[in-house]
């Protein structure tokens, strides 16, 4: 999550990737419909992290998750009442200054563009463009014939799951910093600011990444759309009534390796994200220790991947000896 954060970041565009399976076709945005949950919904269980006679309650989040759900649990409201701190979630902010961002508009702008401006067309497979095609026409309302395949893919990404009526939007945490407001308990925010000297040069970086690995990651991209739009109304189901166990049943496709992959064919942005991801690793955990040490409750809110993956923040906690109950 923290590592896809800084790729759009660095890209200035938003999206999110996707699957190993084979393509099939993509299901009825009707059918789809009919499953989204629309109602007040509990939301997964918390976790408990222990130090002494103190407690951390995380709540996992999870995108995309339905536009229209109305999230409501009355267990993260008292958590949330009963605690002292609430812990954003971390994120990364690089800074190059508002009036200096301004200059750096034209740049970005050709850097979303093929630098040798060649169209989709004519840069991809013609297998991969026929399914892009097909799918293009069904979410999107632009062509995007000239943007480079990394962007293009981010684009699609977002119009299909707005289609399918769904959302990457940080619904979970809204819900939550709402509450904390509300009963006056001092949210914390995790962000690691990231001063960038040369950020034209950074932009520049992004001409390295070879064509094949921006291929691989649209091709991901488009893979995921194709099987994997059903799965994610499912996770949103299982996710809003609590059901860990479903969530972990169904498979987790991750084109996002391969659209990392491609940033880290780049030197220079493969060098500044291992830094950076490492740094917004080392100062969340510095942050909830702070917490423990210094509060008899504190909430946060984390992504659902940092539950589920091997090296995730909260294996960093046991690490530090913690003890950690699942709900």
């Amino acid at each position: 999550m923290l590592r896809r954060c800084m790729v759009l970041m660095l890209l200035s565009t938003a999206g999110s990737f996707g699957a190993d399976n084979p393509p099939t076709a993509a299901p009825a945005t009707q059918a789809l419909e009919e499953l989204l949950v629309e109602g007040e919904r509990p939301g997964p269980g918390i976790w408990q992290v222990t130090k002494g006679a103190h407690q951390l309650w995380i709540l996992p989040s999870l995108e995309p998750l339905p536009k229209k759900m109305l999230w409501r649990s009355q267990a993260v409201e008292q958590r949330i009442a009963q605690s002292q701190a609430v812990l954003a979630p971390p994120t990364v902010s690089f800074n190059v200054g508002f009036f200096r961002g301004l200059t750096l508009i034209p740049s970005l702008l050709r850097a979303e563009k093929s630098p040798d401006g060649q169209t989709l067309e004519q840069v991809l497979p013609h297998d991969v463009y026929i399914r892009w095609l097909a799918l293009r026409v069904k979410y999107l309302n632009s062509d995007d014939e000239k943007k480079r395949p990394m962007v293009a893919a981010f684009d699609l990404y977002e119009h299909a799951i707005d289609h399918a009526g769904l959302t990457s939007e940080s619904i979970v945490w809204e819900a939550v910093e709402k509450l904390a407001r509300k009963d006056h308990v001092t949210i914390t925010p995790i962000v690691l600011s990231v001063p960038i000297a040369d950020p034209k040069s950074s932009i520049k970086e992004l001409e390295k990444i070879p064509r094949a690995a921006e291929i691989e990651c649209f091709t991901k991209t488009i893979d995921r759309l194709e099987t994997d739009l059903q799965p994610m109304v499912k996770r949103a189901n299982y996710w809003s009534l609590g059901d860990i166990e479903g969530l972990k049943s169904l498979p987790y496709p991750d084109e996002r390796a391969a659209c990392i992959n491609a940033f880290m064919t780049a030197p220079a942005l493969r060098e500044k994200m291992e830094k950076t991801y490492s740094q917004v690793q080392d100062l969340w955990v510095a942050t909830a220790d702070n917490a423990l040490d210094k509060n008899a409750s504190t909430f946060a809110v984390l992504p659902l991947t940092e539950f589920l993956e091997k090296d995730g923040l909260l294996d960093k906690l046991r690490a530090k000896g913690y003890t950690i109950a699942e709900p």
